[in-house]
């Protein structure tokens, strides 16, 4: 029953994804070394993360959909200060989170109220980043919760999936639109995929409604690795991740597994439906103790364990992505900006 889901799929992403017939399929090449669009990927290197959103005005790391949108009330949103920040620190990227867990967007959706629109600052966050990212010559990147605490809270109601798969992609268009006004997409980070089996995310129509607008933009899932009994099993962590194991969402082009570090060992190639495939790591790390902005988040990492972080996540054509959170000022810590400077004459 299972195949026959995924062949559904793929025939359903070849007809809709831009509601016409598609010749092929847009997928990555089997290999054994990086593309050309990995290895930028692996040359960036070192990336900013940037949790901001409703959370950060609740003091909670995920919440369920159920705070008003109201309560997001940046005093301002200060993206120039975010950008150069990153910029300033030696750092080549930027992911944005635009929608997490609770379903709030960063940005003036048509598909729901429950977004910047509506809430007590109406500033189109994915629009300022990305004019940021284009003035300071540095890439945009966004992350996407494919787990909808607000629109699709049941996810065990497998009747509700074409509707919600439907929403995520009309989602990802709105977002495209917007980057492409002002500079290119250099990766998709998704996320909350653990809520559902991997075969009822439309993971084949997200890489070519993403592909078909930016080709060399990098796609990754969170945990993309199963086990060899179980190509569905979650957790499996990079200590325990070794070549040949399956791809959970395939097409996808580099691997996540937040928030665990790669080994001094690790391996590269992993497969789908008997091929093998390059897929570098994605490491995530918090700058202090918490992902979004806490009132009572002032424990942060030294630069010396920054360092150390740095290469180890760096090292084997990996990638590490530093999370600094803005506050509800909408600006980013001053201290984090003095750590940043700090550490990148250890690392620069």
């Amino acid at each position: 029953m299972k195949n026959l889901f995924l062949v559904g799929l793929l025939s359903l992403a070849v007809v809709t994804a831009w509601g016409q017939n598609i010749k092929r399929l847009i997928l990555p090449e089997p290999s054994v070394r990086p593309s050309k669009a990995q290895k930028e990927q692996i040359n960036r290197k070192y990336g900013m993360f940037i949790h901001f959103g409703i959370n950060t005005f609740h003091n909670e790391e995920w919440t369920d959909g159920s705070k008003p949108a109201s309560s997001y009330a940046p005093t301002v949103v200060d993206a120039d200060q975010w950008i150069k920040g990153a910029r300033d620190a030696g750092m080549k990227y930027v992911i944005l989170i635009a929608k997490h867990h609770d379903g709030f967007c960063l940005w003036d959706s048509d598909c729901t109220d429950y977004d910047v629109a509506s809430s007590g600052n109406k500033t189109d966050v994915v629009e300022a980043v990305a004019k940021a990212c284009k003035k300071y010559n540095i890439g945009l990147g966004l992350y996407y919760s494919l787990w909808d605490r607000k629109v699709n809270a049941d996810t065990k109601d497998r009747s509700k999936d074409a509707a919600y798969n439907d929403y995520m992609l009309k989602q990802l268009k709105e977002l495209i639109a917007i980057a492409q006004k002002q500079t290119s997409v250099v990766e998709f980070w998704f996320d909350g995929g653990w809520e559902k089996e991997n075969y009822r995310w439309p993971v084949m129509d997200i890489y070519q409604v993403i592909k078909s607008e930016f080709p060399d933009c990098q796609i990754g899932i969170n945990w993309s690795i199963g086990s060899k009994d179980n190509p569905n099993a979650h957790m499996i962590t990079p200590d325990k991740q070794e070549e040949g194991l399956p791809i959970r969402y395939f097409p996808s082009d580099f691997r996540l597994g937040d928030p665990f570090l790669p080994t001094d060992n690790d391996p590269k190639l992993f497969t789908h439906d008997g091929k093998l495939y390059y897929m570098p790591w994605e490491s995530t790390v918090c700058i202090s103790g918490r992902w979004f902005y806490h009132t009572e988040d002032n424990k942060y990492k030294s630069v010396d364990e920054l360092e150390r972080l740095y290469r180890q996540c760096t090292k084997n054509d990996n990638i590490l992505i530093l999370n600094c959170p803005p506050g509800r000022d909408g600006k980013l810590r001053s201290k984090d900006l003095e750590i940043l400077k700090e550490l990148k004459k250890r690392i620069m």
